[in-house]
Parts: structure tokens; C-alpha cells; sequence
């Protein structure tokens, strides 16, 4: 399925604000309501939708301290890989996950309250995970840019 303007339209007001009214979306777009629903079904049937959620507050429900860790496994076996991945999972500390190439083998953003409980965290969770051979933090400083959908 090639997109064209108006569904492009459509994800970028979704993207923008999910809980847009139907008949609002269609007016924004220039589309009566069948067709816009229509329009709307078809994309999240094609998987260009692949889900409806609420942005919540990080720090207020979570903690302000973000943290890029990188993790180097001991061995790049699968069975390592695997296990690595399916113990990470778990971790609600753990906000994404990302297999990496380059000088480390996964690279995760953990949020947390403190430093204390950073600590904790690497101490009593992550350290504990087999496999694991070495891990770098980096703090980070502030957020300057957050984006929820790619370029359209």
C-alpha cells in the first residue's frame, strides 16, 4: 500500500493527538466520516498503526534520572542473545532495549527515581542477568528532543 497525502495526513494528526474526535480528524483531513474510518481501518490493517496509548510523565510517575546503558555480553551466542533479552524484558526500569552493533551488544534507556536506586538496580538486577561481561552507564543530562512518529 503506497500512502498517499491524506493518509499521511491522518497519522500525522494521530500521531499528534490519539484521542482526536472521528469527525474532527475528518474535517482536518478533508474527508467526510465513512471515508476517513475507512481510510483509518485500512492503515492500522497494514500495521502503519499499530497501536492507540496515553503519553504518560516519565519522571512524575517513574523518577527524573535517565540512563543509557550499555551492555556487552561475555559470548554473542544465541542461546546468551536469547536469554539476555527474555530477562530484560522483565524489567520495568527498562524502557527500551536495543540490539546494537559497534563496541557494545545492547544499548537500554533506564529510567529510575535516583542515583540510589540506580544503584540499586544495577546492583540487584542487571549485574545478576548471565552472560553479561560489561556494562557502561551514561547519565543523562536533560531531554531535548522526544518524538512520537518518525518522519512522514
Amino acid at each position: 500500500m503506497k500512502l498517499d497525502k491524506i493518509d499521511i495526513k491522518i497519522l500525522n494528526h494521530l500521531a499528534s493527538d490519539g484521542r482526536i474526535g472521528w469527525r474532527e480528524l475528518a474535517d482536518k483531513v478533508g474527508l467526510t466520516l465513512t471515508p476517513t474510518l475507512r481510510r483509518v481501518r485500512l492503515l492500522e490493517e497494514r500495521g502503519y498503526i499499530q497501536g492507540y496509548f496515553a503519553r504518560l510523565d516519565e519522571a512524575r510517575l517513574a523518577g527524573e534520572l535517565v540512563v543509557f546503558v550499555s551492555v556487552s555480553m561475555d559470548k554473542q551466542e544465541q542461546e546468551v542473545l536469547v536469554n539476555f533479552e527474555q530477562r530484560i524484558a522483565q524489567v520495568p526500569e527498562v524502557m527500551s532495549c536495543f540490539l546494537m552493533t559497534g563496541d557494545a551488544d545492547y544499548l537500554l534507556r533506564v529510567v529510575v527515581k535516583d542515583l540510589h536506586t540506580y544503584q540499586s538496580f544495577l546492583a540487584n538486577t542487571l549485574t545478576r542477568i548471565p552472560g553479561i561481561a560489561h556494562i557502561k552507564s551514561s547519565f543523562a543530562l536533560k531531554s531535548v528532543l522526544s518524538r512520537t512518529a518518525p518522519p512522514l
